[in-house]
């Protein structure tokens, strides 16, 4: 599988990667390479670009300043920059062109050093920005930061056409993350994790419909879980009120109410999913609950938060 060390720039490059390298020059870059990559053979420059052209794509997760101040100092103490950013040419703004969907912090990192260039591995096609989920390695994703990252890059997406939602699986990973995008988006101290369990049971599958409905479908199921959510809050305000403390309340509470706990496996309809939580919310007794069965609530996996 892949290619060998020597063909990796034994045939000659496409026009399109050359039309590419003049537009490298034009900007201000310098191209010093071109190759095919050697697992699938995309060709690929390997270029010099300034580095107020570069910018990261609008479908990632927000620039962590302790995360920036970290790769700094590493930078600055090895005295070397030897990991170049994935680029593509987006063109959307014509003072800054070029998009990273990998190098955030990065980009940020020689910025704050005071660089003038970064390199870049500058890909012809500018889908591959939209692989972000997959080429994004500089450090784990929590549940917020993967949720913000799909809705983001699914509004990006819906730009591009009337595909359906379940053309673009791959980059948007999880059906309930986009339900948790927006949710987050609204709420940035909500806590996914308690719901995610219900959500990938009552939101299994990716919709047919296209792309820019289907969002509109997702941000309608957001308010409605926002809505259970201000339930939930109330309840664990009341248990509170009666002297029980743990990390878990929340946690616990959204545990009583889920109506899928016992049965295993099997998928279900969001709609009924949350008539069936709001009904046992109204009922939710805080009277009724006691230390011990706090105790029995298992940590929440997955926010990060």
């Amino acid at each position: 599988m892949g290619l060998g060390a020597g063909e990796l720039a034994a045939s000659p490059p496409p026009p399109e990667l050359e039309e590419l390298a003049r537009t490298v020059a034009a900007d201000g870059g310098a191209v010093l390479a071109r190759y095919r990559d050697p697992y699938g053979g995309r060709w690929l420059l390997l270029c010099a670009l300034p580095i107020e052209r570069v910018v990261a794509t609008p479908y990632q997760r927000d620039l962590s300043d302790p995360h920036v101040r970290r790769l700094s100092l590493a930078i600055d103490k090895v005295g070397s920059f030897l990991d170049p950013i994935v680029a593509v040419r987006a063109g959307g703004d014509p003072e800054r062109p070029y998009e990273t969907p990998n190098g955030h912090h990065r980009l940020g990192a020689m910025r704050a050093l005071g660089a003038r260039t970064i390199v870049a591995l500058l890909a012809p096609d500018p889908a591959l920005a939209f692989q972000i989920l997959a080429l994004n390695t500089e450090r784990a994703h929590n549940l917020r930061e993967r949720s913000l990252e799909v809705v983001r890059m699914a509004r990006g997406l819906a730009a591009l056409g009337d595909d359906p939602e379940s053309r673009w699986a791959f980059q948007l990973e999880e059906p309930d993350l986009l339900v948790l995008g927006f949710c987050y988006e609204a709420r940035p101290r909500f806590s996914g994790s308690a719901y995610q369990p219900i959500l990938r049971r009552s939101c299994a599958e990716f919709l047919e419909a296209p792309l820019s409905r289907a969002l509109e479908i997702r941000a309608a199921q957001a308010k409605e879980l926002l809505a259970l959510d201000d339930e939930v809050t109330k309840a664990v305000q009341a248990l509170q009120a009666r002297g029980l403390e743990s990390p878990y309340l929340r946690l616990f509470v959204v545990a009583r109410l889920n109506p899928l706990r016992f049965s295993r496996g099997a998928s279900a309809d969001f709609g009924e999913t949350m008539a069936k939580m709001r009904a046992a919310a109204a009922k939710f007794d805080a009277a009724a609950i006691r230390k011990e069965d706090l105790a029995r609530t298992p940590p929440a996996h997955g926010d990060g938060e």
